[in-house]
Order: C-alpha cells, then structure tokens, then sequence
C-alpha cells in the first residue's frame, strides 16, 4: 500500500519561514503527483501547491505564489514545501497526498488517492 509521511510543521512569527517534507512508500508506479493541501478550521480543504514525478512540473495557488516553492527529491520519492514569508492567514493542518497521473494543475481533493497525516502549521501575528 502506498503511505505518505509528513513532517515539517510548527509555529512560527509572521514573516517566518517552515518546510514542510512528505515521504512517499510502497509505490508501484513511477506516474504520480504529490500536492500539498491545507485546511484551516471552518473551512474547506484546498490545494495548495502540486508537483509531478515524471518533469518536475509544479502548480501553485495564487495566494501562495511567490512565497512557497515546491520541489522533489526523486530518488526518495520525497517532496519539500518551502513556506517563506508566512501570514496568519496560512495558519492550517496542512496534508500531503498522491495521485496517479502527471496533471498538477487539478488540486480537488477527490482527485486524490492517497493522503499522509497532517501537520500543523501556525503562523502567529
């Protein structure tokens, strides 16, 4: 079975920075995407930014542009978040989660197979 392990969060200053990791195992297929979303108390879940196994390409929300970048270590089947200038606003559990397949832009959560633990991540004012 495919697991992902998450890890990296905490509390951190306005303007601070975290990175969160996510460790993919058990994968059968070398096709996938892993996105990392976020879910803030009283709201929906909703994608946060996405990176493809097969090119590296990536997707990222608009309000996170510019301030996170995503990349992967394939040979650990590892994703790093990098959360720079962080607002209270990007206060949540944020999750990592897999899909089969190369489309990074389509961050539903539906769409996803498999999902880590989250990880809290609080940014204080």
């Amino acid at each position: 079975d495919v697991q992902l392990q998450a890890s990296g969060g905490g509390l951190v200053q306005t303007g601070g920075s975290l990175r969160l990791s996510c460790t993919a195992s058990g994968l059968t297929f070398d096709e996938y995407v892993i996105g990392w979303f976020r879910q803030a108390p009283g709201k929906e879940r909703e994608g946060v930014s996405s990176i493809a196994s097969t090119d590296g390409s990536t997707y990222y929300a608009d309000s996170v542009k510019g301030r996170l970048v995503i990349h992967n270590d394939k040979a650990k089947k590892s994703v790093y978040l990098q959360m720079n200038s962080l607002k209270p606003e990007d206060t949540a559990v944020y999750y990592c989660a897999l899909r089969r397949g190369i489309v990074t832009s389509t961050m539903w959560p539906s769409f996803y197979d498999y999902w880590g633990q989250g990880t809290q991540v609080t940014v204080s004012s």
